[in-house]
């Protein structure tokens, strides 16, 4: 190695550059799907606006869209979308935005709609081919207020809207028939409930003519979250419960409730994306699935009579996407050091073959810094976790003294989860001289209930302490730079990033992406399947008004003293606008340091390859103003509202 060039943290030059961050992103493949031995994909590319297309992968890496670019493959349930395609014989059954009609694709012709245009979405497809049908989530806008959300079937040669099968739940998910067409189970939950806190596993006999009979809810999920029932190749109902504490696999025999193999894992996830499940049967006794344990994903082998698991090596520590075909499992999975790649993995071998990386270019090992596991102390005695990524490059060193600046980031859900997986929008801060802080904080999923359920009522108050107290602890460490520290995040990553900032003296600079600022505006305004969920996060509404007050940055938006950057979409339905535009309004006319983004044509979280770019170059260089730092990176000018220099 030669001689490394010493500059400033922040200042140096790094391979990872924006367009690599924006052609890999985290969307890439959003289903996987097999057929008569073959393997479909949901693609989705970036550089065509977000377009999702179905996608027959080849072993070989190839693969071959099987829908036309005229049709974006998607759909819009519960907003946050996800499965939305089947195939049979190579007959591509798929959702299409805008329209959100249901289409067939036979090999070799143009899509032909099956449904009507009109109010309903569809998404978590499954076929019944006993009875010539789709099952799946409806979801009806034509009624006043809330959209009505059922399971419901249509038929394969065409169907105006399809026929309810059920509509005793406010919402519903995770359709699952048996195998010999004569069972269905499915997961429902009502109003204030979020379905990883509360929701009710149902099963019902299916008719020769395709209605239901014997509908009974086997689990009334007043205080478990049920998730992802499947039915076993001899027909016993399976399912993924948290009732003692973690979401484990059990099952239903002779009306009783079975945990079939205990343990302080989680073969399951919170339910935000439509249809992802995490196991598979290779036999009436056998399933293969992917758990993550205290926040780490593994391969696990679990024999059902045994009670007992075995974990499959594998360099994988993220595992988002399962499929199985015969003994092979396709996975789509991640590693410290390994971007989401589509791996097929042969359970009998434990050898596993690359088909595809949502990377494509190669990025030499010395420029990535992995993630390290790290608790440390919050309040009440407490402890929190995260990810911390060291500044890496191989060609610089910093001048003797100086430490990094610190990007603490906030996830999403807020029950979600930062994972141990390689992110190159984290690898293009660390290679050019920060350090990143990935915090899950109290409340974030993979720690089992107890800790999920720590943010219940303190939404504002302890993910704003545990982003403050991860910070400090680094700084203690020597590790960060205590006058360049910036609290970033999305969504719910937003909204701490706007609380930290109004309630807390201690971060320098922030970075919201369509962050929540009024948590009683959010509460009236925002879609179905969220419109509730304050209620457990925050405290019943309007009883509790005082605290959504009291929680909201808005309410304290005078406090925010420090430079803060903001990019919102402009057709956000869980987010709208005006959360993002509070804050940008009230401190331009207050003077504070401020660059507001509003993207045309984005909806929750940014799809197009342009506006990923901007953000990230826009960032960049809004750091580099702000901390003193020449960026290496040729950036466009930025101007930011109430910054001295602009003055000059």
């Amino acid at each position: 190695m030669g001689k490394r060039t010493v500059a400033p943290y922040g200042s140096w030059k790094s391979p990872i550059d924006i367009d690599l961050v924006a052609r890999s992103p985290s969307g890439w493949i959003g289903q996987l799907y097999v057929d008569d031995g073959r393997l479909y994909a949901l693609r989705n590319y970036t550089e065509q606006g977000g377009r999702g297309a179905v996608a027959r992968i080849y072993d070989d890496g190839r693969s071959e869209d099987i829908t036309p670019p005229s049709h974006y493959v998607s759909t819009r349930v519960y907003e946050y979308g996800g499965a939305c395609f089947v195939v049979k014989d190579g007959t591509a059954y798929f959702s299409n935005v805008p329209d959100d009609r249901l289409y067939r694709r036979l090999p070799g012709q143009e899509p032909e709609p099956i449904t009507a245009a009109g109010p309903m979405r569809y998404a978590d497809l499954i076929l019944d081919e006993r009875r010539n049908r789709l099952i799946g989530i409806r979801e009806d806008h034509s009624p006043e207020g809330e959209p009505r959300h059922t399971i419901a079937a249509v038929q394969l040669d065409g169907d105006e809207c399809g026929t309810v099968l059920f509509d005793q739940a406010d919402m519903v998910a995770f359709p699952s028939l048996s195998e010999d067409g004569t069972k269905l189970a499915w997961i429902g939950w009502n109003h204030p409930h979020m379905p990883f806190f509360s929701s009710s596993l149902w099963a019902a006999d299916v008719r020769e003519d395709g209605s239901l009979t014997n509908v009974q809810e086997i689990i009334s999920g007043q205080d478990e979250s049920v998730t992802d029932p499947r039915w076993s190749p001899d027909g016993i109902l399976y399912f993924c419960t948290d009732r003692n504490n973690w979401w484990n696999l059990h099952r239903w025999v002779d009306g009783r409730i079975e945990n079939v193999c205990p343990a302080e894992a989680e073969l399951g996830n919170p339910y935000w994306n439509v249809g992802l499940r995490m196991y598979r049967f290779l036999s009436p006794t056998r399933v293969v699935g992917a758990q993550n344990k205290l926040g780490s994903w593994e391969v696990v082998l679990i024999d059902t009579e045994a009670g007992q698991y075995e974990v499959l090596p594998t360099p994988f520590t993220f595992i988002i996407r399962l499929e199985l075909m015969g003994e092979d499992l396709y996975l789509v999975a991640a590693s410290p050091t390994m971007p989401r790649t589509l791996v097929k993995l042969n359970l009998k071998s434990g050898e596993y073959d690359v088909i595809n990386r949502s990377v494509q270019y190669p990025i030499d090992d010395g420029y990535i810094s992995g993630g390290e596991h790290i608790s440390f102390p919050t309040e009440n005695g407490l402890v929190a976790y995260g990810y911390y990524h060291p500044p890496k490059n191989p060609d610089y060193e910093a001048p003797t003294g100086e430490l990094p600046p610190l990007m603490v980031n906030a996830h999403g859900g807020p029950t979600g989860s930062h994972k141990n997986a390689l992110d190159m929008g984290v690898q293009f801060y660390t290679s050019r001289g920060f350090a990143v802080f990935d915090l899950n904080y109290g409340g974030s999923a993979g720690y089992g209930r107890e800790f999920r359920k720590r943010l219940n009522g303190q939404w504002g108050v302890v993910d704003v302490d545990d982003a403050v107290n991860s910070a400090r602890h680094l700084v203690e460490q020597g590790l960060a730079d205590p006058e360049r520290t910036i609290i970033r995040g999305g969504s719910a990553g937003g909204f701490t990033t706007f609380a930290t900032l109004a309630f807390k003296d201690y971060f320098k600079a922030g970075s919201s992406l369509f962050g929540i600022s009024d948590v009683e505006v959010f509460h009236q305004e925002t879609h179905k399947f969220e419109s509730r969920y304050c209620d457990t996060l925050v405290g019943p509404y309007p009883e509790r008004r005082d605290l959504y007050h009291e929680r909201s940055a808005m309410s304290k938006v005078d406090r925010i003293d420090v430079p803060l950057i903001i990019f919102q979409g402009s057709e956000d339905k869980v987010v709208p606008p005006n959360q993002s535009q509070f804050v940008a309004n009230a401190l331009k006319e207050r003077g504070v340091p401020v660059v507001y983004f509003e993207f045309a044509g984005e909806g929750h979280g940014f799809r197009k390859f342009e506006n990923i770019v901007t953000l990230g170059q826009a960032e960049l260089a809004f750091f580099g103003k702000i901390f003193g730092f020449q960026p290496a990176d040729d950036l466009p000018e930025l101007e930011i509202t109430n910054f001295p220099q602009n003055d000059e």
